[in-house]
């Protein structure tokens, strides 16, 4: 057996059985070696940024690791936006990426590059495989390390997969994640109520974590805050309605002003994203003290039942009614375009949020639609929803997709539309089109940078030629149409959601 077929092999004996793959010269027996192992499926990708945001998507809805497999340094530099956006989420990721030949690699080739230090910046976990001999234990030491939430990056030389002395190794069996310890959860039991606020994130957001959470808001009046940008978070009828902070640093102060303890369960100390001039980044109030009730990667949802268990034993938490919004009428804006969503997602959705500026009405419209997953941009990298949805619709091909995209960030990974069409999946793509990086305008704003100068709007402006995302996306295989008023964006999208394989839909809105 070679390097190849046994890296295949163990990473399929592990339950890594899907690969996100862009190959090149140095990855041809990886590729070669599929045909031996049918049980593991390849997804050609066009793009590597795809690949590795398909397989955060995949990992997000499997609760499993998937694997990329990428063409040396380069390729995992196309790639890094959307590792960055996996390492932020603690997606379980094994990132396998080819190297030269150990006896090419003195040669200083031209695709020669230092690959170890690129993946040390998105990796918790990197090792270089030395020796056909050292391949399977390696391949199963990265599936362990990618178990434990994190993107785990295999660096496999051309020779050590060409050659033959390689055995299947056995992964290790998945550890549960820590328990809380009873004094910690005890100690945080007299701090609960209204001038508190549990800060929710990881498995937190969740069925399980939210309704436990919702016991302990009911019984002691505590509030409860999500993260901004939760890797995966359940909402809809019959779970609690919980708020996530928002993204403006003045509007994430007024939601925790007031608040004299914040308790964080699975999340960290919520910040600004952006450093702005005179302005602490520190969102946390003056005079509020910080507890941890779980870490990220510590079982925060039976810390959660436990405090409910001790403080509001019999509370029942609030939870929403099924109820949507009525199909709007007339103009297409951003409100009509949540108001649409909100009347017409359907039953168990997995919605892959990237819609940015656009999608500001999108919580308030779905928090009654039936109960659905809602996947966001954790680490601010944009061009991760197109990519993420795909790897979501591989990874349950029994539930309908909804990929929310702004237009700037779609251009980022437009190539994904072609892998949803030659994989068949159930896709619905509805591109926010308002011709701009509407978002960085504020940010210009913001920074107090803004001069209202022709040259600079120039840089936010998606016009001057208009994209035409109807073109693009049947240029891919995907079937697209364009709404221009919210009635045809409801017909266009009841129809898109109803059949199946990918669709897009380009909703015009105004600038």
């Amino acid at each position: 057996m070679n390097g190849a077929q046994a890296v295949v092999r163990t990473l399929v004996g592990g339950g890594v059985d899907v690969c996100f793959a862009n190959p090149g010269t140095s990855e041809m027996h990886f590729v070669a070696a599929l045909d031996d192992v049918p049980e593991m499926r390849a997804v050609l990708t066009l793009f590597e940024g795809v690949a590795t945001g398909a397989a955060d998507g995949y990992a997000r809805m499997a609760g499993r690791p998937a694997a990329t497999l990428l063409h040396l340094g380069p390729g995992l530099g196309n790639g890094i936006a959307n590792l960055h956006n996996a390492r932020r989420a603690r997606t379980p990721l094994v990132n396998v990426v080819g190297d030269h030949a150990l006896t090419h690699k003195r040669l200083d080739a031209p695709l020669e590059s230092d690959i170890d230090a690129l993946a040390g910046a998105v990796s918790g976990w990197v090792r270089r495989s030395l020796s056909t001999g050292e391949v399977g234990p390696d391949v199963a030491d990265a599936v362990a390390a990618a178990a434990r939430g994190q993107v785990a990056t295999l660096v496999l030389p051309a020779d050590v997969s060409w050659s033959d002395g390689a055995a299947v190794a056995t992964v290790p069996g998945r550890r549960p994640a820590p328990r809380v310890p009873d004094d910690a959860i005890e100690g945080l039991a007299p701090l609960l109520g209204p001038a508190t606020v549990l800060f929710l994130g990881g498995d937190a957001v969740l069925e399980a974590g939210l309704l436990a959470a919702g016991r302990i808001a009911a019984g002691t009046g505590t509030r409860l805050l999500a993260e901004t940008f939760p890797a995966r978070m359940q909402r809809g009828a019959g779970l609690p309605d919980v708020l996530k902070l928002p993204y403006p640093p003045d509007g994430a102060r007024k939601q925790l002003d007031g608040v004299q303890h914040l308790v964080l369960v699975g999340a960290k100390e919520p910040v600004a994203f952006f450093g702005y001039p005179g302005m602490d980044g520190r969102l946390v109030p003056e005079g509020c003290t910080v507890h941890v009730l779980a870490e990220p990667g510590e079982d925060a949802v039976a810390a959660l039942h436990a405090l409910a268990d001790l403080t509001a034993r019999d509370a029942t938490p609030e939870v929403a009614e099924l109820r949507r919004p009525q199909l709007p009428t007339g103009a297409l804006d951003i409100r009509a375009l949540a108001e649409v969503v909100g009347a017409l997602l359907p039953e168990h959705a997995v919605v892959v949020d990237e819609a940015l500026t656009s999608g500001y009405f999108l919580p308030g419209a779905t928090v009654g639609a039936p109960p659905h997953d809602w996947l966001t941009l954790t680490g601010g990298a944009i061009g991760q929803g197109l990519p993420a949805a795909t790897g979501a619709a591989v990874a349950d091909p029994s539930r309908p997709v909804v990929s929310l995209q702004a237009d700037g960030s779609a251009m980022y990974t437009i190539q994904a539309l072609w892998t949803q069409a030659r994989e068949g999946l159930d896709v619905t793509t509805v591109i926010c089109d308002n011709s701009a990086y509407a978002i960085l305008a504020g940010e210009l704003e913001n920074v107090g940078a803004s001069s209202g100068g022709e040259r600079a709007g120039r840089l936010l402006d998606l016009g001057a030629p208009s994209l035409d995302f109807v073109a693009l996306a049947t240029g891919m295989g995907v079937p697209a149409t364009r709404a221009t008023t919210a009635e045809e964006l409801a017909t266009q999208f009841r129809t898109a959601v109803a059949e199946p394989g990918p669709h897009l839909i380009d909703a015009v809105l105004p600038r």
